[in-house]
C-alpha cells in the first residue's frame, strides 16, 4: 500500500525579535475605542500568563511571505537532498498572500506558490503549484492534500510549505496584536510502500454555522484610523470554547482510524495559538481515553516565535526533529500527531510514524 513519508524539514525564522516589553508603550484600546482601565505593564504580564509568550518574531521590512516560504523550502530541499525538477506539487498555506510593510492590499497574483517554483528555478511543467487557504490548520491540510496525491499515485514527490507574515495584518491598538508573529515551514513528502512509517491516518472538520466568523478581518479600534484598511481580529474567548471542545474529539477520530493506542503517541505537535489552549486541548484529548498526558508529551515553541499561524506546526516539528527544543525528540518508530485549528473554523489532525 502506497502512503507517504517526511523526507526532509525547513524553516525560516525571522531575525527580528519583539519581546513583550516592546508593548510597553502602545496604546491599547477596547473594541469600541475607549482606554483601558489596567495599565499596559498588567495587560502584558496576564497575556504572558495566558499565553505563555515571551517574545515573538517579525520579517525584515524587505521580505514578504513568499520570501519566508522560498527560504524554508530551499532548507526542507537540502535537507531530503532531492532534485527540485523532480517535485509533482508544490502547495503553500497562507492566509494573506504577500503583503508589503506599510501597504493596504494584498498580493496573490500570482500564487504565491508560483512564486516559489519561480525562486527555485524549477522548469517543469509538469511540477503543479497552488496556494491553500484553511487558516492555521492549512499546512497540515497542504499535506493531507499531498498525501491523497500520492496515494492515488498522481505524485511522488511534494513540497508542502506553510508561511505568513501575521505583523503586516494586526492592529496595534488591539492588544491581541501581541499574540501574531511571522515565520515559515516546510517539509518534502515523498511516496513509500513501507507499512513501517509514513502517514498513517488523518482527520478534517469544518464548522461554519455560528463559528465561520469567530476570526475574521475589521477596521481598527483606533476609531480615527483609516477605515478602508483592516486588520485580523479574533473572538478569543470563544476560539477557546471552540477549540477545547473539538479539536480532541477530531484528534481521537484520527487515532481510532489509525489503529494506533493512545500509550503509543509519542509526541503531539499542536498549533501554537496559546498555551493554556494547548496545554487543556492535550488534557482533554487524553481525557476521551480516561488517560493523562505524559509528561513532556507536547513541544511547545510559543514562548519566543509568538503566532505564526500556518508556519506554527512545522516550524515546531523541524525545530524537533534537528534537537533544537531541550528535552524534546523523536526517534525511528515513534508515533506523533500533527493537530492545528483555526479561521473556518477548521480542524485536523494526523498520525504519523516515523
Amino acid at each position: 500500500m502506497i502512503t507517504s513519508k517526511i523526507t526532509g524539514t525547513g524553516t525560516f525564522i525571522p531575525s527580528i525579535k519583539k519581546e513583550n516589553k516592546a508593548f510597553l508603550k502602545a496604546a491599547f484600546l477596547n473594541e469600541d475605542g475607549s482606554v483601558f482601565s489596567s495599565d499596559n505593564d498588567v495587560i502584558i504580564d496576564k497575556f504572558k500568563t495566558i499565553t505563555g509568550i515571551d517574545e515573538r518574531r517579525y520579517a525584515k521590512a524587505t521580505y514578504k511571505t513568499s520570501d519566508l516560504a522560498f527560504f524554508a523550502a530551499q532548507k526542507a530541499i537540502e535537507d531530503a537532498n532531492i532534485n527540485p525538477e523532480d517535485l509533482n506539487y508544490i502547495i503553500v498555506a497562507h492566509n494573506f498572500g504577500d503583503v508589503k510593510q506599510g501597504a493596504i492590499q494584498s498580493d496573490m497574483l500570482p500564487s504565491l506558490a508560483t512564486r516559489v517554483k519561480y525562486r527555485l528555478g524549477i522548469a517543469n511543467p509538469n511540477c503543479v503549484a497552488y496556494d491553500i487557504l484553511f487558516g492555521c490548520p492549512g499546512w497540515i491540510e497542504g499535506v493531507i492534500q499531498a498525501q491523497a496525491f500520492i496515494k492515488a499515485k498522481m505524485a511522488k514527490k511534494c513540497l508542502v510549505i506553510g508561511a505568513e507574515t501575521l505583523s503586516r495584518v494586526i492592529d496595534k491598538h488591539d492588544r491581541d496584536s501581541m499574540i501574531y508573529s511571522d515565520g515559515a515551514g516546510a517539509c518534502i513528502l515523498e511516496a513509500t510502500e513501507n507499512k513501517e512509517s509514513g502517514i498513517l491516518s488523518h482527520a478534517t472538520q469544518t464548522f461554519a454555522k455560528e463559528e465561520a466568523y469567530f476570526l475574521h478581518f475589521g477596521n481598527s479600534f483606533n476609531k480615527e484610523e483609516n477605515k478602508d484598511v483592516r486588520y485580523i481580529k479574533m473572538y478569543g474567548r470563544k476560539i477557546y470554547e471552540f477549540a477545547i471542545t473539538n479539536v480532541p474529539t477530531a484528534m481521537k477520530i484520527a487515532l481510532d482510524k489509525s489503529g494506533v493506542a493512545i500509550d503509543k503517541v509519542k509526541k503531539i505537535f499542536i498549533h501554537q495559538a496559546n498555551e493554556k489552549m494547548d496545554e487543556a486541548i492535550v488534557k482533554r484529548f487524553y481525557r476521551l481515553y480516561k488517560k493523562q498526558p505524559p509528561k513532556d508529551i507536547m513541544p511547545m515553541s510559543i514562548h519566543k516565535l509568538g503566532n505564526s499561524s500556518v508556519a506554527t506546526v512545522p516550524t515546531l516539528l523541524d525545530l524537533v526533529l534537528k534537537g533544537n527544543i531541550e528535552n524534546q525528540e523523536v526517534n525511528k518508530g515513534d508515533v506523533v500527531i500533527l493537530a492545528s485549528v483555526g479561521a473556518g473554523m477548521n480542524i485536523n489532525a494526523i498520525v504519523y510514524k516515523f
